[in-house]
Protein backbone atom coordinates (compact mmCIF):
# COMPACT_ATOMS: atom_id res chain seq x y z
CA UNK A 1 0.00 0.00 0.00
CA UNK A 2 0.96 3.38 -0.66
CA UNK A 3 2.28 5.15 2.33
CA UNK A 4 0.25 8.11 4.15
CA UNK A 5 2.22 11.57 4.48
CA UNK A 6 2.88 11.59 7.75
CA UNK A 7 2.45 15.58 7.39
CA UNK A 8 -1.41 15.24 6.97
CA UNK A 9 -1.41 13.82 10.35
CA UNK A 10 0.53 15.62 12.13
CA UNK A 11 -0.43 19.51 10.30
CA UNK A 12 3.41 20.13 9.25
CA UNK A 13 3.57 22.37 5.96
CA UNK A 14 6.37 23.50 4.41
CA UNK A 15 8.22 23.69 8.47
CA UNK A 16 4.74 25.45 9.94
CA UNK A 17 2.49 23.81 11.36
CA UNK A 18 -1.25 23.85 10.25
CA UNK A 19 -5.13 23.95 10.99
CA UNK A 20 -6.36 20.69 12.00
CA UNK A 21 -7.29 17.87 9.20
CA UNK A 22 -10.85 17.14 8.80
CA UNK A 23 -12.07 13.58 7.82
CA UNK A 24 -14.21 14.24 4.49
CA UNK A 25 -17.81 13.89 4.73
CA UNK A 26 -19.43 10.69 3.43
CA UNK A 27 -16.25 8.66 4.38
CA UNK A 28 -16.80 5.07 3.64
CA UNK A 29 -16.34 3.97 7.66
CA UNK A 30 -16.72 0.96 9.73
CA UNK A 31 -16.78 1.68 13.10
CA UNK A 32 -14.73 -1.05 15.58
CA UNK A 33 -15.92 -1.45 19.42
CA UNK A 34 -13.50 -3.05 21.02
CA UNK A 35 -14.73 -4.19 25.02
CA UNK A 36 -11.55 -4.99 26.74
CA UNK A 37 -12.40 -7.11 29.43
CA UNK A 38 -9.01 -7.18 31.88
CA UNK A 39 -8.46 -10.38 33.71
CA UNK A 40 -8.70 -10.24 37.61
CA UNK A 41 -7.76 -12.13 40.41
CA UNK A 42 -10.89 -11.12 41.72
CA UNK A 43 -14.51 -10.73 41.60
CA UNK A 44 -15.14 -7.29 39.32
CA UNK A 45 -15.61 -3.66 40.71
CA UNK A 46 -18.70 -2.68 40.60
CA UNK A 47 -17.13 0.79 39.94
CA UNK A 48 -16.09 -0.52 36.57
CA UNK A 49 -17.78 2.15 34.38
CA UNK A 50 -17.49 -0.03 31.17
CA UNK A 51 -18.66 -3.46 32.90
CA UNK A 52 -22.20 -1.60 33.60
CA UNK A 53 -22.80 0.05 30.18
CA UNK A 54 -24.18 -2.61 27.55
CA UNK A 55 -22.33 -3.03 24.37
CA UNK A 56 -25.47 -1.81 22.84
CA UNK A 57 -25.22 1.72 23.97
CA UNK A 58 -21.33 1.88 23.75
CA UNK A 59 -21.96 0.61 19.76
CA UNK A 60 -24.99 3.37 19.52
CA UNK A 61 -22.55 6.14 21.09
CA UNK A 62 -19.57 5.20 18.91
CA UNK A 63 -21.93 5.24 16.06
CA UNK A 64 -23.06 8.73 17.18
CA UNK A 65 -19.86 10.25 16.72
CA UNK A 66 -18.93 8.96 13.97
CA UNK A 67 -22.15 10.44 12.44
CA UNK A 68 -21.81 13.95 13.82
CA UNK A 69 -19.43 14.66 11.82
CA UNK A 70 -21.20 13.07 8.15
CA UNK A 71 -19.06 10.10 8.01
CA UNK A 72 -21.21 7.16 6.24
CA UNK A 73 -21.66 4.00 8.32
CA UNK A 74 -21.53 0.92 6.45
CA UNK A 75 -20.63 -1.20 9.16
CA UNK A 76 -20.28 -1.65 13.32
CA UNK A 77 -18.17 -4.39 14.59
CA UNK A 78 -18.39 -5.29 18.70
CA UNK A 79 -15.13 -7.35 19.61
CA UNK A 80 -14.79 -8.66 22.89
CA UNK A 81 -10.98 -8.28 23.88
CA UNK A 82 -9.49 -10.24 27.11
CA UNK A 83 -5.56 -10.38 25.76
CA UNK A 84 -5.21 -6.83 24.45
CA UNK A 85 -2.14 -7.01 21.99
CA UNK A 86 0.81 -4.45 22.00
CA UNK A 87 0.70 -4.38 18.31
CA UNK A 88 -2.40 -4.31 17.44
CA UNK A 89 -4.83 -4.08 20.52
CA UNK A 90 -6.78 -7.11 18.52
CA UNK A 91 -5.74 -10.55 17.90
CA UNK A 92 -4.95 -11.94 15.03
CA UNK A 93 -8.11 -13.70 13.85
CA UNK A 94 -9.64 -10.05 14.25
CA UNK A 95 -7.89 -8.29 12.78
CA UNK A 96 -8.31 -10.54 9.55
CA UNK A 97 -11.69 -10.72 9.67
CA UNK A 98 -12.12 -7.38 9.90
CA UNK A 99 -9.92 -6.39 6.71
CA UNK A 100 -12.06 -8.71 5.14
CA UNK A 101 -15.17 -6.78 6.04
CA UNK A 102 -13.38 -3.38 5.03
CA UNK A 103 -12.15 -4.86 1.29
CA UNK A 104 -16.00 -6.17 1.45
CA UNK A 105 -17.26 -2.72 2.09
CA UNK A 106 -14.99 -0.74 0.40
CA UNK A 107 -13.99 1.25 3.44
CA UNK A 108 -11.88 3.72 3.35
CA UNK A 109 -11.72 5.07 7.29
CA UNK A 110 -11.84 2.35 10.18
CA UNK A 111 -13.01 4.19 13.55
CA UNK A 112 -11.71 2.35 16.43
CA UNK A 113 -13.91 3.60 19.67
CA UNK A 114 -11.10 2.84 21.81
CA UNK A 115 -7.58 4.91 22.83
CA UNK A 116 -4.91 3.45 20.34
CA UNK A 117 -0.87 3.66 20.86
CA UNK A 118 0.57 5.26 17.63
CA UNK A 119 2.29 1.85 16.90
CA UNK A 120 -1.35 0.26 16.92
CA UNK A 121 -2.60 2.83 14.75
CA UNK A 122 0.27 2.65 12.47
CA UNK A 123 0.54 -1.56 12.23
CA UNK A 124 -3.93 -1.76 12.06
CA UNK A 125 -4.00 0.81 9.07
CA UNK A 126 -0.72 -1.27 7.16
CA UNK A 127 -2.78 -4.54 7.67
CA UNK A 128 -6.32 -2.84 6.54
CA UNK A 129 -4.79 -0.87 4.11
CA UNK A 130 -7.42 1.59 5.30
CA UNK A 131 -7.53 4.99 7.77
CA UNK A 132 -7.45 4.47 11.30
CA UNK A 133 -8.46 6.78 13.91
CA UNK A 134 -9.18 6.00 17.38
CA UNK A 135 -11.57 7.66 19.85
CA UNK A 136 -9.41 10.49 21.26
CA UNK A 137 -8.76 11.31 17.15
CA UNK A 138 -12.56 10.98 16.55
CA UNK A 139 -13.52 13.70 18.96
CA UNK A 140 -11.16 16.38 17.87
CA UNK A 141 -12.12 15.62 14.18
CA UNK A 142 -15.62 16.58 15.79
CA UNK A 143 -14.43 19.64 17.55
CA UNK A 144 -12.70 20.98 14.90
CA UNK A 145 -15.91 20.77 12.79
CA UNK A 146 -18.07 22.54 15.44
CA UNK A 147 -15.66 25.08 16.33
CA UNK A 148 -17.09 28.63 15.66
CA UNK A 149 -15.05 31.24 17.53
CA UNK A 150 -11.44 31.71 17.23
CA UNK A 151 -11.18 30.75 21.26
CA UNK A 152 -12.72 27.48 20.20
CA UNK A 153 -10.73 26.88 16.66
CA UNK A 154 -7.12 27.60 19.56
CA UNK A 155 -8.14 25.18 22.01
CA UNK A 156 -8.99 22.33 19.40
CA UNK A 157 -5.77 23.33 18.25
CA UNK A 158 -4.40 23.38 21.30
CA UNK A 159 -5.92 19.71 22.08
CA UNK A 160 -4.70 18.52 18.46
CA UNK A 161 -1.32 19.18 18.86
CA UNK A 162 -0.72 18.03 21.92
CA UNK A 163 -2.44 14.45 20.85
CA UNK A 164 0.07 14.33 18.30
CA UNK A 165 3.20 15.22 20.12
CA UNK A 166 3.59 12.26 21.42
CA UNK A 167 2.75 10.14 17.93
CA UNK A 168 5.50 12.15 15.90
CA UNK A 169 8.29 10.38 17.99
CA UNK A 170 6.87 7.24 17.81
CA UNK A 171 4.61 6.53 14.37
CA UNK A 172 7.04 8.27 12.31
CA UNK A 173 10.51 6.61 12.60
CA UNK A 174 11.16 7.46 8.71
CA UNK A 175 11.72 10.99 9.58
CA UNK A 176 14.90 10.61 11.33
CA UNK A 177 17.00 11.67 8.22
CA UNK A 178 19.51 13.97 8.54
CA UNK A 179 19.16 17.61 7.37
CA UNK A 180 22.96 18.24 5.32
CA UNK A 181 25.14 20.28 6.87
CA UNK A 182 28.28 22.01 6.19
CA UNK A 183 30.69 20.56 8.35
CA UNK A 184 32.70 23.67 9.11
CA UNK A 185 29.49 25.40 10.43
CA UNK A 186 28.65 23.01 12.60
CA UNK A 187 28.16 19.32 12.50
CA UNK A 188 25.02 17.93 10.63
CA UNK A 189 22.38 19.49 12.03
CA UNK A 190 18.98 18.33 13.68
CA UNK A 191 16.98 15.35 12.26
CA UNK A 192 14.01 16.15 10.50
CA UNK A 193 12.06 14.77 13.14
CA UNK A 194 13.69 16.97 16.21
CA UNK A 195 12.74 19.83 13.96
CA UNK A 196 8.77 18.79 13.61
CA UNK A 197 9.17 18.19 17.11
CA UNK A 198 10.21 21.81 17.74
CA UNK A 199 7.92 23.03 15.48
CA UNK A 200 5.21 21.61 17.45
CA UNK A 201 6.03 22.63 20.79
CA UNK A 202 6.74 25.99 19.48
CA UNK A 203 3.39 25.90 18.16
CA UNK A 204 1.92 24.71 21.24
CA UNK A 205 3.38 27.51 23.35
CA UNK A 206 2.17 30.49 21.27
CA UNK A 207 -1.70 29.01 21.37
CA UNK A 208 -1.41 28.20 25.35
CA UNK A 209 -0.17 32.17 25.61
CA UNK A 210 -3.26 32.91 23.27
CA UNK A 211 -5.52 31.22 25.65
CA UNK A 212 -4.03 32.97 28.52
CA UNK A 213 -5.09 35.98 26.88
CA UNK A 214 -8.61 34.79 26.52
CA UNK A 215 -8.62 33.60 30.31
CA UNK A 216 -7.39 36.90 31.44
CA UNK A 217 -10.42 38.25 29.19
CA UNK A 218 -12.65 36.34 30.71
CA UNK A 219 -11.70 37.23 34.48
CA UNK A 220 -11.96 41.11 33.66
CA UNK A 221 -15.74 39.97 32.12
CA UNK A 222 -16.45 38.29 35.05
CA UNK A 223 -15.30 41.16 37.46
CA UNK A 224 -17.15 43.65 36.10
CA UNK A 225 -20.52 41.15 35.71
CA UNK A 226 -19.63 40.78 39.61
CA UNK A 227 -19.78 44.59 39.96
CA UNK A 228 -23.45 44.18 38.96
CA UNK A 229 -23.94 40.94 40.54
CA UNK A 230 -25.79 38.46 38.29
CA UNK A 231 -25.36 34.74 39.85
CA UNK A 232 -23.99 32.47 36.69
CA UNK A 233 -25.96 29.36 36.18
CA UNK A 234 -23.67 26.78 34.12
CA UNK A 235 -24.98 23.97 32.42
CA UNK A 236 -23.16 20.72 32.39
CA UNK A 237 -24.05 17.15 31.26
CA UNK A 238 -23.57 13.73 29.16
CA UNK A 239 -23.16 15.31 25.43
CA UNK A 240 -26.53 14.90 24.15
CA UNK A 241 -28.54 15.35 27.23
CA UNK A 242 -30.44 18.12 25.86
CA UNK A 243 -28.42 21.11 27.69
CA UNK A 244 -29.01 23.28 24.88
CA UNK A 245 -32.82 22.62 23.94
CA UNK A 246 -33.27 23.60 27.88
CA UNK A 247 -31.21 26.51 27.40
CA UNK A 248 -33.16 27.52 24.69
CA UNK A 249 -36.01 26.83 26.70
CA UNK A 250 -35.49 28.69 29.52
CA UNK A 251 -33.74 32.07 27.22
CA UNK A 252 -35.80 31.90 24.19
CA UNK A 253 -32.45 31.85 22.61
CA UNK A 254 -31.63 29.99 19.08
CA UNK A 255 -28.43 28.39 20.17
CA UNK A 256 -28.20 25.04 17.80
CA UNK A 257 -29.96 22.01 19.55
CA UNK A 258 -30.08 19.13 17.58
CA UNK A 259 -30.19 15.44 18.14
CA UNK A 260 -26.09 15.18 18.01
CA UNK A 261 -23.37 14.31 19.75
CA UNK A 262 -21.27 17.84 20.82
CA UNK A 263 -23.60 19.80 19.08
CA UNK A 264 -22.77 22.76 21.10
CA UNK A 265 -18.84 23.84 21.44
CA UNK A 266 -18.63 27.28 21.92
CA UNK A 267 -20.33 28.56 25.14
CA UNK A 268 -23.17 30.86 25.32
CA UNK A 269 -24.48 32.93 27.85
CA UNK A 270 -27.77 34.90 28.28
CA UNK A 271 -29.29 36.58 31.05
CA UNK A 272 -33.00 35.47 32.02
CA UNK A 273 -34.98 36.72 34.93
CA UNK A 274 -36.21 34.26 38.11
CA UNK A 275 -39.74 33.93 38.99
CA UNK A 276 -39.55 37.05 41.54
CA UNK A 277 -37.70 39.25 39.62
CA UNK A 278 -34.10 38.10 39.97
CA UNK A 279 -31.73 38.23 36.92
CA UNK A 280 -29.24 35.37 36.18
CA UNK A 281 -26.51 34.71 33.61
CA UNK A 282 -26.78 31.12 32.05
CA UNK A 283 -23.93 29.23 30.62
CA UNK A 284 -24.34 26.63 28.10
CA UNK A 285 -21.02 24.32 27.92
CA UNK A 286 -19.32 21.66 26.06
CA UNK A 287 -20.98 18.21 26.64
CA UNK A 288 -19.17 15.83 28.84
CA UNK A 289 -18.32 12.23 27.37
CA UNK A 290 -16.95 9.21 28.75
CA UNK A 291 -12.97 8.71 28.18
CA UNK A 292 -12.46 12.20 27.61
CA UNK A 293 -8.80 12.56 27.35
CA UNK A 294 -7.55 14.71 29.99
CA UNK A 295 -5.54 17.20 27.64
CA UNK A 296 -8.68 17.90 25.93
CA UNK A 297 -10.36 18.72 29.67
CA UNK A 298 -7.27 20.41 29.44
CA UNK A 299 -7.81 22.45 26.59
CA UNK A 300 -10.93 23.57 27.25
CA UNK A 301 -10.59 24.93 30.81
CA UNK A 302 -10.67 28.58 29.63
CA UNK A 303 -14.23 27.47 28.24
CA UNK A 304 -14.84 25.48 31.18
CA UNK A 305 -14.28 28.39 33.98
CA UNK A 306 -17.83 29.26 33.86
CA UNK A 307 -18.33 26.01 35.28
CA UNK A 308 -15.66 26.23 37.84
CA UNK A 309 -17.03 29.95 38.97
CA UNK A 310 -20.92 29.34 38.65
CA UNK A 311 -23.06 30.02 41.76
CA UNK A 312 -25.37 27.09 40.76
CA UNK A 313 -24.65 24.06 38.75
CA UNK A 314 -26.70 22.22 36.25
CA UNK A 315 -26.40 18.53 35.57
CA UNK A 316 -28.70 17.76 32.71
CA UNK A 317 -29.15 13.65 32.48
CA UNK A 318 -30.79 12.26 29.38
CA UNK A 319 -33.09 9.65 32.44
CA UNK A 320 -34.38 8.17 29.22
CA UNK A 321 -31.19 6.84 28.08
CA UNK A 322 -30.39 3.24 29.40
CA UNK A 323 -27.22 4.50 30.31
CA UNK A 324 -27.58 7.40 32.47
CA UNK A 325 -26.16 6.42 36.12
CA UNK A 326 -22.73 5.45 34.08
CA UNK A 327 -23.06 8.97 31.91
CA UNK A 328 -23.54 10.47 35.33
CA UNK A 329 -20.55 8.99 36.55
CA UNK A 330 -18.72 10.51 33.81
CA UNK A 331 -19.96 13.79 34.30
CA UNK A 332 -18.71 13.59 37.73
CA UNK A 333 -15.41 12.47 36.69
CA UNK A 334 -14.90 15.27 34.45
CA UNK A 335 -15.87 17.57 36.77
CA UNK A 336 -13.01 16.32 39.35
CA UNK A 337 -10.81 17.03 36.57
CA UNK A 338 -11.98 20.49 36.77
CA UNK A 339 -10.93 20.08 40.67
CA UNK A 340 -15.23 20.70 41.26
CA UNK A 341 -15.92 19.77 44.27
CA UNK A 342 -19.23 17.40 43.03
CA UNK A 343 -19.82 16.80 47.36
CA UNK A 344 -20.81 21.04 47.48
CA UNK A 345 -24.29 19.70 47.14
CA UNK A 346 -25.03 23.94 47.78
CA UNK A 347 -24.27 24.59 43.85
CA UNK A 348 -25.57 21.80 42.24
CA UNK A 349 -28.85 20.65 40.86
CA UNK A 350 -29.97 17.46 39.02
CA UNK A 351 -31.81 17.57 35.85
CA UNK A 352 -33.96 14.90 35.14
CA UNK A 353 -34.41 15.87 31.69
CA UNK A 354 -36.43 13.58 29.17
CA UNK A 355 -39.21 12.51 30.88
CA UNK A 356 -41.89 12.63 28.33
CA UNK A 357 -40.31 10.10 26.06
CA UNK A 358 -40.24 7.45 28.62
CA UNK A 359 -42.97 4.88 29.59
CA UNK A 360 -45.58 5.56 31.78
CA UNK A 361 -44.72 2.97 34.15
CA UNK A 362 -41.33 4.54 34.35
CA UNK A 363 -42.04 7.76 34.48
CA UNK A 364 -44.57 7.47 37.26
CA UNK A 365 -41.46 5.68 39.18
CA UNK A 366 -39.19 7.95 38.57
CA UNK A 367 -41.44 11.25 39.41
CA UNK A 368 -42.21 9.36 42.83
CA UNK A 369 -37.97 9.02 43.39
CA UNK A 370 -37.50 12.35 42.61
CA UNK A 371 -40.18 13.57 45.24
CA UNK A 372 -38.75 11.18 47.91
CA UNK A 373 -35.54 12.10 47.25
CA UNK A 374 -34.01 12.79 50.75
CA UNK A 375 -30.51 14.74 51.76
CA UNK A 376 -27.78 12.01 51.98
CA UNK A 377 -27.06 12.02 55.83
CA UNK A 378 -23.96 13.85 56.97
CA UNK A 379 -21.64 15.94 55.26
CA UNK A 380 -23.38 18.36 53.38
CA UNK A 381 -26.25 20.85 54.46
CA UNK A 382 -29.38 19.29 54.41
CA UNK A 383 -30.39 22.66 53.91
CA UNK A 384 -28.94 23.12 50.63
CA UNK A 385 -29.79 19.83 49.04
CA UNK A 386 -32.47 19.55 46.52
CA UNK A 387 -34.32 16.61 45.14
CA UNK A 388 -34.31 15.82 41.44
CA UNK A 389 -36.19 18.34 39.32
CA UNK A 390 -37.72 15.99 36.34
CA UNK A 391 -38.48 18.35 33.30
CA UNK A 392 -38.77 18.05 29.45
CA UNK A 393 -36.87 20.74 27.48
CA UNK A 394 -38.89 19.85 24.42
CA UNK A 395 -42.34 20.57 26.04
CA UNK A 396 -41.62 22.57 28.39
CA UNK A 397 -42.55 20.49 31.43
CA UNK A 398 -40.86 21.20 34.61
CA UNK A 399 -39.53 24.21 34.22
CA UNK A 400 -41.10 26.05 36.51
CA UNK A 401 -39.91 24.06 39.47
CA UNK A 402 -36.79 24.17 37.91
CA UNK A 403 -36.77 28.02 37.95
CA UNK A 404 -38.17 27.92 41.23
CA UNK A 405 -35.41 25.69 42.57
CA UNK A 406 -32.75 28.11 40.90
CA UNK A 407 -34.28 30.79 42.85
CA UNK A 408 -34.60 28.51 46.30
CA UNK A 409 -31.21 27.66 45.87
CA UNK A 410 -29.44 31.53 44.82
CA UNK A 411 -31.81 33.29 47.30
CA UNK A 412 -32.61 30.91 50.35
CA UNK A 413 -30.36 32.60 52.31
CA UNK A 414 -31.10 36.14 51.57
CA UNK A 415 -32.10 38.02 54.60
CA UNK A 416 -36.00 38.30 55.44
CA UNK A 417 -37.60 41.64 56.28
CA UNK A 418 -40.73 42.54 57.93
CA UNK A 419 -42.11 46.19 57.68
CA UNK A 420 -45.47 48.00 56.90
CA UNK A 421 -45.86 50.29 54.00
CA UNK A 422 -48.04 53.30 53.63
CA UNK A 423 -50.91 52.20 51.41
CA UNK A 424 -50.32 55.21 48.96
CA UNK A 425 -46.76 54.62 48.39
CA UNK A 426 -47.10 53.06 45.43
CA UNK A 427 -43.69 53.48 44.20
CA UNK A 428 -42.66 52.12 47.25
CA UNK A 429 -45.15 48.80 46.47
CA UNK A 430 -43.74 48.79 42.67
CA UNK A 431 -39.86 48.98 44.05
CA UNK A 432 -40.16 45.83 46.59
CA UNK A 433 -41.80 43.57 43.88
CA UNK A 434 -39.80 44.35 41.09
CA UNK A 435 -35.93 43.85 43.72
CA UNK A 436 -37.12 42.39 46.28
CA UNK A 437 -39.17 38.67 46.60
CA UNK A 438 -42.33 39.29 48.53
CA UNK A 439 -42.98 36.95 51.01
CA UNK A 440 -46.60 37.62 52.70
CA UNK A 441 -48.94 40.84 52.53
CA UNK A 442 -51.63 41.44 54.97
CA UNK A 443 -54.11 43.31 55.23
CA UNK A 444 -54.36 47.39 56.18
CA UNK A 445 -53.38 48.00 59.82
CA UNK A 446 -52.94 50.87 61.83
CA UNK A 447 -49.22 52.19 60.55
CA UNK A 448 -49.58 50.79 57.24
CA UNK A 449 -49.97 47.47 55.03
CA UNK A 450 -48.05 44.90 56.78
CA UNK A 451 -45.20 42.93 54.38
CA UNK A 452 -42.53 40.39 54.59
CA UNK A 453 -39.93 40.49 51.93
CA UNK A 454 -36.84 39.04 51.15
CA UNK A 455 -34.44 41.15 49.36
CA UNK A 456 -30.87 40.16 47.14
CA UNK A 457 -27.27 41.41 48.72
CA UNK A 458 -27.08 43.45 45.61
CA UNK A 459 -30.33 44.90 46.82
CA UNK A 460 -29.99 45.54 50.32
CA UNK A 461 -28.25 49.37 50.64
CA UNK A 462 -31.07 50.49 48.40
CA UNK A 463 -33.97 48.76 50.68
CA UNK A 464 -32.29 49.89 54.13
CA UNK A 465 -32.08 53.29 52.79
CA UNK A 466 -35.48 53.67 51.41
CA UNK A 467 -37.41 51.85 53.79
CA UNK A 468 -35.91 52.53 56.83
CA UNK A 469 -38.82 51.48 59.63
CA UNK A 470 -38.25 47.90 58.86
CA UNK A 471 -36.77 45.27 61.52
CA UNK A 472 -34.99 42.21 60.32
CA UNK A 473 -36.46 38.61 61.45
CA UNK A 474 -34.80 35.36 62.21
Amino acid sequence: MNERDPNEQIGITLGKPRAVSRLAEKTRTLVVVPDVVMRRRGPADPSDLLAVRSMEARVAEAVGLARAIDLEIVGQHPVRITNPRPATLLGEGKVEEIRLAIEEGEVTLVVVDHALTPIQQRNLEKAWNAKVVDRTGLILEIFGARARTREGSLQVELAHLNYQKSRLVRSWTHLERQRGGFGFLGGPGETQIEADRRLLQERIAKIEGDLDKVRQTRDLHRRNRKKVPHPVVALVGYTNAGKSTLFNRLTEADVLAKDLLFATLDPTLRRIKLPHGAEIILSDTVGFISNLPTHLVAAFRATLEEVIEADVILHVRDISHEDTEAQSEDVAEVLRLLEVEIGETGRMIEVWNKIDVIDPDRRERLLEAASAATPPAGGADASKVTAPIPVSALTGEGMDALLAAIEERLVGDHPVYDLKLDPSDGEGFAWLHRNAEVLDRGEAVEGGIPMRVRVSLRHQPQFIARFKATERTA
